[in-house]
């Protein structure tokens, strides 16, 4: 997650505003009352990944007949499926379907992998029929004693959100954590509505929001706390324009009210043009600037406040375990995050969990400490070039063999840049670089025409990668000069 800068103080208090809402806000995040709320309707839910499965099982759990539309024709079979197993009513129609279906339910549920303009979406919106999220199907269930903390950005949002978890478990604090973390919030809307209270209730929900989850506007999703830790260039290909791009992250704060909390990066002028259609119905921090949070990386102290409270607080970060700069940023924010859920919790409780906190699978993961001394990290998760290029700054101190492949994502078609040469400036910090993969070729040469400094190696793929690292990092553990030709596949 990278800082924005502090040059926009000015328009940051212009921003800032703790007016009551002049919009009419739904009553309220509805409770499980609405168990078999939905009994003799018919709800087609369309895309039937991780999200819409969760979303059937949550409509037959409410009642209702559910056509699961998919136009790929090769799913297995979803009757089958064990989360259906113990419910009938439901209706697959994979591959080709009669779109006048969704004209005849009652509902339609979308997952977030199906853009508005497929199987004509945007028209039956337009119409008024009622097309619901994935996510607002489910916050329609979530009882209103449950607090929403909510997460989005481009980069970081997967480990902020699980930050904020660990933190909030660590405190006893009883935590759903999902959305597109990988559970559907469907997933914990079923635990309300089926299981006993004692199983399964939890204090708060900590939802990872993509921007493809807010572009349907929603109805009954509206966190207690919601933050945008950045915003560039990403799924232009789907959202076209930077403007719309930052629009629909800002739909995560449509519904909020004046005694939520809105968290955003300073300085960041599509979000700060995106914002003000919803500035005024919440209370407004800033990631690099007070009321927010602000860094202090050569102590590894955060600064907190929350508007409208008392002094600013300090959060040690020295004892957090997770390697790379960036997570001291991420560590911040979730606990600024946590703090504005305004659930009884200090600094003081929160610094006790900083030591606790561990990273995600494939995200800055420690894989291996080889005989030579020598750490692998795994971050292949990184979803974008920004997202490596913060990784990368994050282990400047820490001179390493980096392993680039896979195949390269594509912003826009019209776009001559891959992107890469945003790398040329980190990687100058380390010892040598190795491509691979589909787009091994294309990311050597755009590194190396944008002079890159350090030895940089194409393998083949993966195993050749890192037979290849293995060989550099050991020549290098013995000789202070590397030589790539030996260690070349």
């Amino acid at each position: 997650m990278k800082l924005q800068s502090l040059s926009h103080v000015h328009e940051t208090l212009a921003l800032r505003s703790n007016h009551s809402a002049t919009k009419n806000i739904p009553a309220g995040i509805r409770s499980c009352a609405l168990k078999e709320d939905l009994r003799g309707q018919s709800v087609a839910v369309v895309g039937m990944g991780i999200s819409g499965r969760a979303a059937a099982r949550l409509a037959l759990a409410r009642g209702a007949s559910v056509l699961a539309i998919d136009q790929n024709e090769n799913l297995g079979p979803l009757e089958q499926d064990p989360l259906f197993e113990k419910h009938s009513g439901l209706r697959p129609i994979l591959g080709h379907f009669d779109r006048e279906l969704l004209k005849d339910a009652d509902m339609v549920v979308v997952s977030p992998g199906v853009p508005p303009e497929n199987y004509d979406l945007s028209s039956l919106l337009q119409s008024g029929r009622r097309v619901m999220s994935e996510l607002d199907f489910a916050a329609e269930v979530i009882p209103e004693s449950i607090k929403i903390l909510a997460v989005t950005g481009t980069n970081g949002k997967s480990t902020v959100a699980t930050f904020c978890g660990q933190m909030l478990n660590h405190l006893g604090i009883e935590a759903f954590v999902g959305g597109n973390l990988g559970n559907p919030l469907s997933e914990a809307a079923f635990r309300c509505l089926t299981l006993p209270s004692s199983e399964a209730m939890f204090q708060v929900a900590v939802v990872e929001v993509s921007s493809y989850q807010m572009e349907i506007p929603n109805k009954y999703f509206y966190p207690s706390v919601a933050v945008v830790l950045n915003l560039t260039p990403d799924h232009l290909e789907r959202h076209k324009t930077m403007r719309n791009y930052a629009a629909t992250k800002c739909r995560l704060f449509s519904h909020m009210t004046s005694s939520k909390l809105g968290i955003l990066p300073l300085g960041n002028q599509h979000l700060n043009e995106a914002i003000r259609e919803h500035v005024h119905e919440f209370n407004l921090a800033w990631i690099g600037a007070l009321p927010g949070v602000k860094i202090d990386m050569e102590a590894k102290v955060a600064s907190l406040k929350i508007p409208g409270t008392g002094p600013v607080a300090q959060l040690q970060l020295g004892a957090m375990k997770v390697l790379g700069a960036h997570n001291y940023d991420n560590a911040a924010v979730a606990a600024l995050s946590v703090l504005g859920l305004d659930l009884g919790i200090d600094v003081e409780a929160i610094g006790s969990t900083i030591v606790k906190l561990r990273s995600l699978p494939h995200r800055m993961q420690i894989v291996h400490e080889d005989m030579h001394g020598i750490t692998w990290l795994d971050d292949s998760k990184a979803t974008n070039v920004e997202a490596t290029y913060t990784g990368l700054m994050g282990l400047k101190e820490q001179k390493s063999v980096i392993l680039l492949g896979g195949l390269a994502k594509v912003v826009l078609s019209t776009q001559e840049s891959c992107g890469f040469e945003q790398l040329v400036e980190p990687l100058k910090y380390h010892r040598c670089v190795i491509t691979f993969g589909s787009s091994g070729m294309l990311i050597q040469k755009t590194l190396l025409d944008n002079g890159l400094s350090i030895p940089c190696i194409r393998a083949t793929n993966l195993e050749d990668a890192i037979n290849c690292a293995r060989s550099v990092a050991r020549c290098d553990s013995q000789s202070s000069n590397l030589s790539v030709s030996p260690c070349t596949p």
